[in-house]
């Protein structure tokens, strides 16, 4: 005798109530990419719908993340000086020190994440101190610590470093804890590949390296045993979420951590591969609604507690009307 497997399959009620992995709203965190201006919300042209909002224009795409229940946000800066030390990202009215204050009078219950990093605020567009050519780990921790400090006394909830330099959740966390922030939390990019998926954000951020790659921080694709060391010195150091990133080729790296860790785990479904679904979906070859939430149901399914991603705000309405 064989078994009917079909009989859950008969009908959508009973697929739904037999369903294993749902999506909701709570899953999401919504990127924004704020600049300094006025009056401006710019389509990003390699990330179809998605916009470059200066401060007087937050409070519309903020209402839209409320109103799609979407807990927090992950907030991007494109500042208009950039340096070799990244000095504006420190600056106590940089542009996301005063996106996060706005964003704060907007919706006081947000929660709000900030990018800790240095590539779109250095004129070579790494994530680190620059020394002979090389990325002085040691010496970018002091700078990493300087962003983070910034954006808690500004008022973020967590930061998010996502630099791949050693040793900085540790310095962040002891620098937060240092001046009465230990309540911000710490959300680390601990398994961040040097992926070729990054592209269309890299237009987004203006972060382009201006010589040479990442190769020498961010991880190799090949290797996932080494991200999980990765992802357990991250959290011996304080981290209190971890992340995969990217995550639609990396499914296999979120289940190891999932069978590996307890932390909650995020997973950044990234720009490159946004867009990819945005673009077949303008050509007619793919139906993007269906693909888009059959990919962010594998993410969850893989074990992501947590997607940043682009689609959140067309998902939640996506969701809504299924």
């Amino acid at each position: 005798m064989f078994t009917r497997h079909r009989r859950l399959r008969t009908t959508q009620g009973i697929r739904d109530l037999v369903k294993e992995t749902v999506l909701n709203p709570n899953d999401f965190i919504y990127p924004i990419f704020v600049v300094e201006g006025e009056n401006i919300k710019r389509e990003i042209e390699a990330l179809p719908e998605v916009y470059h909002y200066s401060l007087d224009n937050l409070e519309g795409v903020i209402k839209d993340v409320v109103e799609a229940k979407i807990k927090g946000v992950l907030l991007f800066g494109v500042p208009d000086e950039k340096d070799g030390i990244a000095s504006s990202a420190f600056d106590e009215n940089g542009i996301v020190q005063k996106a996060i204050r706005k964003i704060r009078e907007l919706a006081p219950d947000l929660f709000i994440i900030t990018d800790v990093c240095m590539c779109q605020y250095t004129d070579h567009g790494h994530c680190g101190v620059i020394e002979n050519g090389i990325i002085n780990n040691d010496e970018t921790l002091e700078y990493l610590q300087k962003i983070a400090l910034s954006h808690a006394k500004a008022g973020a909830d967590m930061v998010a470093p996502s630099d791949m330099m050693d040793g900085r959740v540790m310095a962040i966390r002891e620098i937060l804890d240092e001046n009465g922030f230990e309540n911000v939390s710490i959300l680390a990019y601990s398994a961040k590949y040097a992926s070729a998926f990054y592209g269309p954000f890299r237009e987004a951020a203006g972060s382009s390296p201006q010589f040479g790659d990442r190769k020498t921080y961010q991880m190799d694709p090949g290797n996932i045993r080494q991200a999980m060391r990765e992802i357990e010195d991250d959290i011996i150091e304080g981290a209190d979420i971890i992340m995969v990133k990217p995550a639609l080729s990396y499914l296999d790296v979120i289940r190891w951590a999932r069978d590996k860790f307890d932390h909650p785990i995020v997973a950044y479904n990234v720009s490159g591969e946004y867009s990819m679904v945005k673009a077949a979906g303008k050509m007619g070859l793919i139906d993007e609604k269906q693909i888009a939430l059959e990919i962010l149901t594998s993410i969850k399914r893989a074990g992501a507690d947590i997607i940043i991603t682009y689609f959140a705000l067309d998902a939640c309405k996506w969701l809504k009307d299924m």
